[in-house]
């Protein structure tokens, strides 16, 4: 087999110094691809779409690179036009120089008229994207009632309210059998708070079962409503037990409704008041090629224009941290991020593991090896912006700039740590195929494979693997997620809020022991 125009695009280099290419297209023994710079490699064997072969020889024992970093060790002698994977590549942590406010780059505001969306604007100064009706319950004893109460607002029971997107029931797996004044405790109370003081949550009707330890008038009372929001509690006890509180909830969320569809209204607003939040679930080996990338140009523009945007997942930092400490405006907030990277390495050891076991199996089946690997591709959603602050999970964002925030990686923890942090726009990308939805914030899913959204095209809302197919280019996808996140905080439903998904992905972080 000759190379040709066609073979050029089945091997993506990323980095001239890289040991590895990307496939494009699924490649067989025998078949000869042309990578950058003009030399071939003959592939030896069978190499999925998004994984990696080898442009060159690798002893046992060296490190391989990917991105211009080192992604792991060759675990075996690794030959040109090898498939490099699980099989041959292996996680060492080793050790990396992190440099603390090195770097700073300005971000250059873009020509023309500032950028506009029509939110709702808050009596706290606020915006919010989208006017949901939350039932936030205190304790897991009242999520059943709670779910009962929103389901008398599904469907046609909405209609004609044109300022409320919604009731939705945020139910949680804890709220009892916990001190208070624990470190559990206070990372539920703090992500409860923060859905009661979303922007996005115009009216709150907390439910609580009546003998919890976190009870209803805690959860309201540390919480920074804005005033114009509109507040109702319950307790399944007094009301008279379940029939009886459904009864009142539902009538109380009507009159609630009522309210604020004849209170609130959308306005123009600048981008500056918005605040993106930054997750990626089900990775492949294309993730870190288009869509992360792409969301990264639309992130720093964001910050130009002097919004917010947030990056989070700490274990999905692990091994690229390095990259984001040097952009770091101080050395303290480079610290905090090492410390917090520092507290994930004794969690992850006391349950007798390492962040190496992060990739899932999918991200595996996708091209991706290590969590050094996964990393580099994750940290790009966070383009080149200075880092501005270090958050603790469900923390409030309140700086403006790119921010991190300390969560896990597992998808619906992570984001309810943003949202209640305040992000009112989320962007997720995926490569496997994650349907992800967050009320009351929207999630816009970004595709980093072309295969995947002629798949899954009713889940994920932009195609960014039009970059390597060479249809579309990253600055060009860039600029579409960047208007996408304008018209869907305007008003624009995504994927995920078509097929009303976003109620039971609501999972605040669980620490500490429960007696």
């Amino acid at each position: 087999m000759t190379a040709s125009t066609h073979e050029r695009a089945a091997l993506l280099v990323l980095r001239a110094e890289d040991d590895v290419a990307v496939a494009t297209r699924d490649l067989v023994p025998g078949d000869v691809v042309a990578a950058e710079g003009g030399e071939t490699v003959t592939v030896r064997n069978d190499v999925p779409r998004g994984h990696k072969v080898a442009l060159r020889a690798v002893p046992t024992g060296d490190p391989v690179r990917k991105y211009g970093q080192v992604i792991g060790v060759a675990s075996a002698s690794i030959e040109p036009g090898d498939h490099v994977h699980v099989h041959n590549l292996g996680f060492e942590e080793g050790e990396r120089e992190h440099e603390l406010a090195t770097v700073r780059t300005a971000l250059e505001t873009p020509a023309g008229p500032r950028p506009t969306f029509r939110g709702y604007r808050r009596a706290d100064g606020r915006v919010g994207t989208r006017s949901y009706v939350a039932i936030l319950t205190s304790v897991n004893c009242s999520a059943s009632t709670a779910k009962m109460i929103a389901d008398q607002f599904r469907g046609f029971a909405m209609d004609g309210y044109e300022h409320v997107d919604g009731v939705v029931a945020l139910t949680h797996q804890s709220g009892c059998g916990l001190v208070p004044t624990s470190d559990g405790a206070q990372v539920l109370l703090r992500t409860l708070r923060g859905y009661a003081g979303h922007p996005n949550v115009t009216g709150v009707l907390v439910l609580g079962l009546g003998c919890e330890m976190i009870a209803v008038d805690t959860v309201l009372a540390g919480a920074q409503l804005s005033p114009d929001t509109v507040v109702r509690t319950l307790t399944i006890q007094d009301s008279g037990g379940v029939r009886a509180t459904v009864k009142a909830g539902a009538q109380a969320v009507r009159e609630m409704v009522e309210e604020i569809d004849g209170r609130f209204e959308r306005t123009e607003c600048d981008v500056s008041e918005l605040v993106l939040g930054l997750n990626c679930g089900g990775s492949d080996g294309y993730s870190g090629i288009t869509a992360n990338p792409a969301l990264g140009i639309a992130s720093d523009r964001l910050v130009a224009y002097g919004g917010t945007s947030a990056l989070a997942e700490t274990p999905e930092v692990f091994g690229a941290e390095h990259l984001l400490t040097r952009r770091a405006v101080t050395p303290e907030v480079g610290q905090r991020l090492l410390d917090r990277l520092a507290w994930w390495q004794e969690y992850a050891a006391a349950g007798g593991g390492s962040l190496d076991n992060n990739p899932s199996p999918g991200n595996k089946a996708g091209g991706l090896t290590t969590i050094l690997e996964k990393s580099l591709g994750a940290v790009a959603k966070g383009g080149q912006a200075d880092l501005a602050a270090v958050h603790e999970y469900a923390e409030p964002m309140t700086t403006k700039g790119f921010v991190f925030m300390d969560t896990p990686g597992y998808d619906p923890v992570s984001v309810t740590g943003l949202v209640a942090g305040g992000a009112n726009v989320v962007c997720f990308t995926t490569g496997r195929g994650s349907v992800f939805g967050c009320k009351p914030t929207p999630s816009i899913k970004l595709g980093t494979n072309s295969e995947l959204y002629a798949r899954m095209g009713d889940d994920v809302d932009i195609d960014c693997g039009r970059i390597v197919d060479g249809t579309a280019t990253l600055e060009a996808v860039a600029d579409e997620i960047f208007a996408r996140i304008l018209a869907v905080a305007s008003g624009e439903q995504t994927a995920s809020e078509d097929l009303d998904i976003g109620g039971e992905e609501f999972v605040p972080w669980q620490l500490g022991t429960v007696t």
